[in-house]
């Protein structure tokens, strides 16, 4: 067993693990953030997608202990003062409004994706938004909704104030 800490939506964790668990295991299974779901346990769908150190990465293809000492959000951390307000983050906010999810298994990773790709693009064509989804799939949507919804959350998150002490997340700093 290895000891870790990681900060998990601002709360911090320190947990002993066996050296092979990966962070989406240790995510739902020891801290309980079941919203990171499992999806294909072989980096290929995107549906476990969290940010660790605000990028986004396929949480089944990090181990837990890669995780130790750094911090990670998951779709549950993503808004939480907004949450608190039962507020939506303006992406989460965007794919309900654009109906961007039928069974709603990828939306997660996609919602967390989608975040990330507007750290380095705020206003992506669709053509840059299907690119910068391009590792998370949707056995359902047809993804034309869901390139939608990316655009609407990127507008708004481009006119949403960020609260003093956060950053485009919503995350404390």
């Amino acid at each position: 067993m290895t000891r870790i800490t990681v900060t998990v939506d601002g709360v911090e964790y320190s947990d002993d693990v066996e050296p092979r668990t990966l962070l989406v295991h240790y995510l739902r299974e020891t801290v309980g953030k079941t919203g990171t779901v499992v999806g294909c346990d072989t980096s290929n769908c995107g549906a476990c997608t969290v940010h660790l150190d605000g990028r986004s990465v396929k949480s089944c293809n990090v181990l837990a202990v890669q995780a130790d000492g750094h911090e990670v959000t998951t779709i549950e951390g993503l808004a939480p003062t907004a949450a608190a307000d039962g507020q939506l983050h303006p992406m989460q906010q965007a794919f309900h409004e654009c109906h961007a999810l039928q069974c709603g298994y990828c939306t997660p990773g996609m919602i967390m994706q989608a975040v990330d790709l507007l750290k380095d693009n705020p206003n992506p064509t669709e053509e840059q938004i299907r690119e910068g989804l391009e590792g998370n799939l949707c056995r359902c949507t047809g993804y034309h909704n869901i390139v939608l919804a990316v655009k609407q959350g990127a507008e708004a998150m481009s006119s949403t104030p960020v609260p003093a002490g956060a950053d485009r997340e919503g995350v404390a700093s």
